[in-house]
């Protein structure tokens, strides 16, 4: 009796229950284009920053959901650079930072070319330049082969190994590669959302490469759902959405993994996700208009430099109170100076005071 979806005799025909399915799609769709719609409206200048900061969570989240933890200034860097973007405070990066950073953007850059095999080598020898996993050699920039027996995933100490999933034999991945690279690269389904979905799903159990497969379908789905919004511009992360929801995430595949090819509760966990990620970009959204419409309104108030420095961190998340002592450090300057800027700020009516008081008051921004 089959253990796994590919084993099953009509594998890869999924199927799903379209009055559960349809909904959602249409709702996804409503949401990414009002988001699209507001990203044009604040202008390419204001968007930069929310463009740099999505691209570098989508780097770092997908790498943490592994269990890989890179250097976020570098991974910052080395987007800013790829991307030709003017930003200060650039960091070098490393060989392995670059890699990681060159696939994701090759996925959500170039949505439009075909997805072909020496394109996933290519993602492959990026992840791994050095051709090792860890302290493990592997094979790099080819499907994987059958020296290191079955490939499964597994958890738990050495001798307790829990295996959770086993993919197809090495000797099927030319078949099975060419099957899925002909299906994403035609349009036989007709929502790309749902295709994001399905091509994570397929990639992953079909688990082609020694390691850097829940990467590289994560990139997959990126690149997908950029097809979706039409844009290379990335403004909503689903990586990031994944590292909050990885438990979910690593027991819905495993359990559709053991079932059949009806693949609902994938689709909808999928979804529920993506949907997540569009309302926390819709949070950041609200923020930068209320920044854009807040200079608008005080383009010619007589601010200091201090003050507009100090304005801009209570917009982009300022981590606790902001109190004269905050100030001080943050600008650089005296206590008492800090204490006029303050004055100044809540006579204009731009900063109020918040709760308690004495030594425990702290200011919030009118907005």
């Amino acid at each position: 009796m089959p253990r796994y979806i590919h084993q099953l005799k009509q594998w890869p025909e999924f199927e799903w229950k379209s009055e559960i399915v349809v909904p959602l799609i249409s709702a996804l769709r409503h949401k990414q284009g009002r988001l699209g719609g507001a990203m044009d409206f604040i202008g390419f200048a204001s968007a930069e920053e929310p463009l740099l900061q999505t691209l570098t969570l989508d780097v770092l989240k997908s790498s943490e959901i592994e269990g890989e933890m890179l250097h976020p200034e570098q991974v910052r860097s080395s987007i800013a650079r790829k991307l030709g973007l003017d930003i200060a405070g650039l960091v070098p990066s490393d060989l392995f930072v670059d890699g990681v950073v060159e696939m994701m953007l090759d996925a959500t850059q170039n949505f439009n070319k075909p997805l072909t095999k020496t394109r996933l080598y290519s993602w492959h020898a990026a992840l791994f330049p050095k051709g090792r996993s860890g302290m493990q050699k592997i094979t790099v920039g080819k499907w994987r082969d059958s020296k290191g027996g079955p490939m499964q995933v597994v958890s738990g100490v050495m001798g307790k190994e829990r295996v959770h999933f086993e993919a197809p034999e090495s000797e099927r991945l030319d078949d099975e590669m060419k099957v899925f690279l002909k299906w994403f690269n035609s349009k036989n389904v007709s929502d790309p959302v749902l295709k994001a979905a399905i091509a994570h799903l397929w990639f992953i159990t079909i688990h082609p490469f020694d390691d850097g497969n829940g990467r590289m379908a994560r990139a997959i789905a990126d690149m997908q759902l950029a097809k979706s919004d039409g844009d290379s511009q990335r403004f909503y992360s689903m990586s990031a959405q994944i590292r909050i929801e990885r438990n979910a995430y690593y027991h819905i595949l495993e359990k559709t993994q053991h079932g059949k090819l009806e693949i609902t509760q994938w689709l909808q966990w999928f979804m529920k996700c993506l949907d997540s990620a569009l309302n926390a970009t819709d949070i950041t959204l609200r923020r930068i208009l209320s920044k854009g419409k807040f200079w608008d309104k005080h383009q010619k108030s007589n601010l200091n430099q201090r003050q507009r420095l100090m304005i801009n961190k209570l917009f982009d998340g300022f981590d606790g109170n902001l109190n004269t002592t905050k100030w001080g450090e943050i600008a650089k300057c005296s206590h008492d100076t800090a204490l006029r800027d303050i004055n100044d700020l809540l006579e204009k009516k731009i900063l109020s005071k918040g709760e308690g008081g004495g030594r425990s008051t702290s200011y919030i921004l009118n907005y």
